[in-house]
């Protein structure tokens, strides 16, 4: 028998039931023995209400609440994402209207009682996971903003050796010393501005040696997501990312190095 034990991470649904459906089918057969979502379920795709059937009251899936998961739950008036530009906003404010619209009031209960974060000792390191991060749920910890000294300092003040967080849309990792590590986890509901139409989850292995992340590339059918989505009479912006797997919305948010590696 293996001494490994497995254990998927993700965040960024975004009302992508086809993506989770295939990251959760990944993980699964893979032989996780427990997985977890870093919240936002809705935004961006369309038909909000077919994710929750792949979520709720599952035993090795857990949950947490992401600043759109919050604001859903409590019918609130924005995302609360927090963008500054007003074309952050403006799509921003359109994915939310429609997402709350379009979610049933017990999926909207279940959002607003879900737990902000997960703590865990794996191979004896202090596991935290979060969604923006510790400090606040919708703050932005971007790769190219995040120094190593802040990093330590985050570990330092929550009490955790490996952070994991979400909210970016963007996976990245950072191994500092001592065996310390920071892990953005990214998306699965929209790609990672990055030219592939697949999505990507952190796939965590513990034994005796320790804590390792690799990131788990997945595909599914994005085609099928984007006639769904122009069903619904969503921007076209938003399908051309699910189309091409760049993104065209949400980039004035987005530091300098991250946005030039976009075509936007």
């Amino acid at each position: 028998m293996s001494d490994v034990r497995r254990f998927a991470v993700f965040g960024g649904v975004y009302n992508n039931f086809l993506s989770l459906e295939a990251t959760l089918n990944d993980a699964r057969a893979l032989g996780c023995e427990a997985i977890y979502c870093l919240g936002d379920m809705g935004g961006f795709g369309p038909q909000p209400d077919r994710v929750f059937p792949l979520l709720r009251d599952v035993p090795d899936l857990f949950v947490m609440q992401g600043n759109y998961d919050h604001s859903i739950g409590n019918r609130l008036e924005d995302c609360a994402c927090g963008y500054t530009d007003p074309r952050d906003n403006y799509y921003a404010q359109i994915s939310y209207d429609y997402t709350l619209a379009n979610t049933a009031d017990a999926h909207k209960d279940w959002l607003r009682d879900l737990p902000t974060e997960f703590r865990h000792t794996w191979a004896g390191q202090r596991v935290l996971m979060a969604h923006g991060s510790p400090r606040q749920v919708n703050e932005f910890l971007w790769e190219s903003m995040c120094p190593d000294a802040f990093l330590e300092h985050l570990l330092k003040s929550y009490e955790a050796d490996v952070l994991f967080v979400t909210h970016t849309g963007i996976p990245w990792k950072r191994e500092l010393e001592g065996g310390r590590q920071v892990i953005n986890v990214g998306a699965i509901g929209r790609p990672a501005n990055n030219g592939r139409t697949s999505v990507d989850y952190a796939l965590v292995e513990v034994d005796a040696q320790g804590v390792r992340v690799d990131f788990r590339e997945v595909e599914y059918d994005h085609e099928a997501l984007a006639a769904l989505m122009r069903e619904e009479e969503l921007p076209e912006p938003f399908v051309e990312t699910i189309l091409t797997g760049w993104w065209t919305t949400c980039l004035e948010v987005m530091p300098a190095r991250e946005r030039a590696a976009g075509v936007y």
